[in-house]
């Protein structure tokens, strides 16, 4: 099973990109197979790679999903 993240651009420098996939979590990612990443966009992020920019609102909303399914934890 793969699983793929979004997550909001803080800055782009060349073919990378710091992300903020919520909480504070923050990562540094390939953007190289995008066309034209910006800050503030959202991307679905894979295995370290930008694989996806994603609308605004659809991203809020599977973070937000995201939130709740860690806040739960495994007891569920």
């Amino acid at each position: 099973m793969c699983i793929a993240i979004p997550a909001k651009v803080l800055e782009v420098s060349g073919s990378k990109a710091k992300v903020d996939f919520g909480g504070g979590v923050t990562r540094e990612v390939n953007v190289s197979i995008l066309e034209k990443v910006e800050v503030g966009n959202y991307v679905i992020v894979h295995a370290g790679f930008a694989i996806q920019i994603l609308d605004r609102e659809e991203a809020e909303k599977t973070l937000k999903l995201w939130d709740e399914i860690l806040k739960t934890g495994p007891e569920g």
